[in-house]
């Protein structure tokens, strides 16, 4: 008998991972691509981009018109949290290196996620807070001094809000979820509005960037895999996992970052950075893990 017969959501926790490696990716490919760009547009056109794509994947699957009994509440939260998390995160990325500013954003949605549970009358399993408590252990080593990367306060404090503003978007999902919508549609609606409360933002930050052939390219990858692709894996994952599990899973963004910023960037965080990466990583293994079949 195959893991999945023991564990019959391995296959979504596999959506998630795969999510969450292409998340892991965003911050590298703003620091190749669109640089010289202000932070603000480059999450401005990442939404729009791929708001619009999600959109039309609805459109085309009949999936865009919202079924009856949908929360409100969580459709505007959804899109709030959307168009934070942009803001916030390209910002903190610029500020405090790719590593860190991702570490910082992802690796608070697990405590944030299980502190509203906890509010709502909400048990976290053990394991998930055995996993969330390394995953924490984790980033707290990736905030201490050493090595060449310094850690800029303002860059910190954004990329909680960053992790604010995803905690705020993966519960409304869950919620327009459970309340009977599908995952494209979710999708198409959090990034669909978001993109429209973005839009503003684009002739105030400026779209130069947009001109040169790599800044192009950077924008047509964050809108098409970083987001059309990626948040509609997340979705399939989202509808059967609890959102403990699922923003615990999604620390593998900042593991793949963490790798790209040193691999690829040259960030060199230093030796503490390496073991707290280690435990994120050790947290993220724990909760992804199967769980062994109980006996007869």
């Amino acid at each position: 008998m195959s893991a999945a017969d023991h564990d019959p959501h391995a296959r979504a926790r596999g959506f998630v991972l795969a999510a969450a490696v292409l998340f892991g990716t965003t911050g590298t490919a703003q620091a190749l691509g669109a640089d010289d760009a202000s932070p603000l547009s480059v999450g401005a056109v990442r939404v729009v981009i791929g708001g619009a794509l999600l959109v039309l994947i609805a459109h085309r699957l009949g999936e865009l018109r919202a079924p009856s009994g949908l929360p409100r509440r969580a459709i505007v939260l959804g899109a709030l949290g959307v168009a934070g998390y942009q803001l916030c995160f390209f910002a903190a990325v610029k500020l405090t290196g790719v590593a860190i500013g991702t570490l910082v954003a992802i690796g608070s949605g697990p405590p944030l996620t299980g502190a509203v549970g906890l509010l709502r009358g909400q048990r976290p399993e053990r394991r998930w807070a055995a996993a969330t408590a390394l995953a924490i252990a984790g980033c707290a080593l990736l905030l201490l001094p050493g090595g060449d990367v310094e850690v800029d306060t303002g860059g910190v404090l954004l990329a909680l809000g960053a992790g604010a503003s995803y905690t705020a978007y993966t519960l409304s999902s869950k919620a327009l979820l459970d309340a009977g919508d599908t995952p494209a549609g979710a999708m198409a609606r959090a990034f669909g509005f978001g993109g429209l409360l973005l839009l503003p933002v684009l002739p105030i930050a400026g779209m130069s960037w947009l001109a040169d052939p790599g800044g192009l390219a950077t924008a047509l990858y964050l809108g098409i895999v970083t987001t059309a692709i990626a948040y509609t894996l997340f979705a399939r994952g989202l509808r059967e996992l609890a959102p403990t599990t699922v923003v615990t899973l999604v620390l593998a963004e900042p593991v793949t970052a963490t790798a790209l910023g040193v691999l690829v960037l040259g960030e060199r965080p230093g030796i503490t950075a390496a073991i707290g990466a280690l435990l994120v990583l050790a947290g993220l293994l724990l909760l992804a893990l199967p769980r062994p079949a109980r006996a007869a």
